[in-house]
């Protein structure tokens, strides 16, 4: 059975006082999980040391939204692979539509970030995903394609089935007024299994997780997990009460 991995993405949200209060809160409400499902509490860099000392209950983790590519030198304000593993962490998101929105992060970049996590041994859980026009177009299978080929299908087949998480955002779904469909992220979804599949074979693509982040909240997240090819989401604004992400959490299956 392939995972199911619920994260939660806090962004720039919530006081250190507060996110250990949330941390807290999910892990009574949802209780235990399956071994084969997965939450991921993707706290702020302020956050994450104190937050890690409240995850007590099994399969229930702390992961950083971000790192830099490069593991030390003059990079002031940055963060780097081995300073996350030094405070226990071992999920980390990087190509985030936000990041590579206003921090102009490249496919180029975020290869190098992928090297620099692989060679830490740490969890990547890599982002794709179109924008509007890109979708109007309807050349968003070309898109997602240049993203994960250029960033990612460098991996041999054991690095990317090991420690690589797909999440895909449907960017064009995400404050625009318009709504990804569960037969749309189905679609997306099995278009990247396909990708996985030419590139590595049946076995890794059949037993890789891909994550949906298009506004999953706790009305439609039973829909989309029922997606044969959707194995959980990547959860922005809905990951930040526990009434609105607990729901989510008991929906994966």
């Amino acid at each position: 059975m392939r995972k199911k991995i619920v994260a939660g993405n806090w962004k720039m949200n919530t006081r250190i006082a507060d996110g250990k209060q949330l941390v807290e809160q999910i892990q009574a409400q949802a209780g235990k999980l399956d071994s084969h499902q997965y939450v991921i509490f993707c706290a702020p860099f302020t956050h994450l040391s104190e937050v890690v000392s409240n995850v007590t209950n099994e399969n229930y983790f702390v992961g950083a939204q971000n790192c830099n590519n490069h593991l030390s030198g003059a990079f002031t304000g940055e963060i780097s692979a081995g300073m996350l593993q030094g405070i226990g962490i071992k999920h980390v998101i990087i190509g985030h539509s936000e990041r590579r929105q206003y921090f102009f992060e490249s496919n180029e970049l975020l290869k190098s970030k992928v090297d620099t996590l692989i060679a830490e041994n740490m969890q990547i859980i890599f982002c794709c995903g179109e924008p509007l026009e890109i979708r109007e177009a309807n050349n968003q299978n070309d898109f997602v394609a240049s993203q994960l080929s250029e960033s990612l299908f460098h991996l041999s087949a054991q690095q990317i089935a090991q420690q690589v998480v797909i999440a895909y955002e449907p960017i064009w779904a995400i404050g625009t007024g318009k709504t990804a469909s569960s037969e749309q992220a189905q679609e997306m979804h099995s278009f990247i299994r396909s990708l996985i599949q030419t590139q590595y074979g049946d076995e890794v693509a059949d037993s890789f997780t891909l994550l949906y982040g298009g506004s999953c909240n706790a009305q439609n997240a039973a829909e989309l997990f029922a997606c044969k090819d959707v194995d959980g989401g990547l959860i922005g604004g809905a990951s930040l009460k526990a009434e609105t992400f607990v729901p989510i959490i008991l929906a994966m299956p």
